[in-house]
């Protein structure tokens, strides 16, 4: 997997950057191979406005990178409404297009949640001062298919959706993402399970992170369209939060399959060990089996 480098004096580190005006100042020369740099104050959904976007006839040069302080519809897996507040939390959308075949299109979820997590991974060993800090990376890892885990409680989630441009048949790939940047403590009191906010972490500014996972995530489809899945499945074993948890795999409230984790298969697909044997799943919610040492069921669907 191609590993993209950033220079961390490259790009300005103070915390004070979520707003539109400087969130586009400082993101466009940190992406020159973008065609369309924007931060908005207010959108409806990042992911939609691009969507949009591919179907008008006029169009910058791809790819795109659109953010926004606050979006009043954003959304998460299976249409699941994204809440957020201006400065709360980090979202942005990349648009790329891609010549792979329908067949090879889910495997792109798993594949951008394990870019996601080693560019950010990358950010935090390059911040930490030491060994030990340098450590604290691996305390975040990926749960299936693309959400994002700081001590096992939510960070992040990912949704990777696809179209296509007016007048093109090629896939165009829109992969968006709600990352919080605080307000933790709070998300968990209301929601009942662990949530986990960036301000728990380091001091690292939106335009890092934002700069690092954008590159992250060009980088892993020009793999992906030249090797497929199979040149990721020992990446997802370095970041896998589930491997060896038993967990439900549920689909609109129905348990599908009680099982243990064991990584993924060469599509993607999660793998799951029961007691009638390996079943592979591509769709549905995973989450974490409580246990006599847990104190919660830690669903992080």
């Amino acid at each position: 997997m191609v590993q993209t480098t950033l220079n961390l004096m490259s790009v300005p580190s103070h915390s004070d950057l979520q707003t539109s005006e400087t969130m586009s100042g400082a993101l466009k020369p940190s992406l020159p191979g973008f065609g369309s740099v924007q931060w908005l104050a207010n959108t409806g959904s990042t992911n939609l406005d691009l969507v949009q976007r591919a179907r008008q006839p006029a169009r910058p040069a791809l790819p795109w990178l659109l953010g926004a302080d606050r979006q009043s519809t954003a959304r998460g897996r299976a249409g699941r409404v994204w809440e957020n507040t201006s400065g709360a939390t980090l979202m942005f959308s990349c648009a790329f297009e891609v010549n792979l075949p329908p067949s090879e299109l889910p495997g792109l979820s798993p594949v951008m949640g394990i870019a996601a997590c080693e560019a950010l991974r990358v950010l935090l060993a390059a911040y930490g001062d030491d060994e030990h800090d340098r450590k604290l990376a691996h305390r975040l890892q990926l749960k299936w298919p693309n959400d994002l885990l700081w001590d096992q409680a939510k960070l992040a989630g990912i949704l990777v959706e696809s179209t296509h441009m007016t007048g093109s048949r090629t896939p165009l790939i829109v992969i968006g993402i709600g990352l919080n940047l605080r307000d933790g403590a709070t998300l968990s009191a209301q929601l009942n399970r662990p949530i986990a906010d960036w301000s728990q972490i380091a001091e690292i500014s939106p335009v890092q992170i934002v700069t690092h996972i954008a590159r992250a995530w060009s980088d892993a489809l020009s793999e992906y369209s030249t090797s497929g899945y199979a040149a990721f499945i020992k990446h997802f074993e370095h970041v896998d939060g589930l491997a060896g948890h038993r967990v439900d795999v549920t689909d609109q409230g129905c348990v599908l399959q009680t099982g243990t984790a064991m990584g993924t298969d060469s599509t993607g697909r999660l793998l799951i060990q029961t007691d009638q044997g390996m079943h592979a799943v591509m769709v549905g919610d995973v989450s974490i089996r409580p246990s006599m040492h847990t104190s919660s069921t830690a669903d992080y669907s």
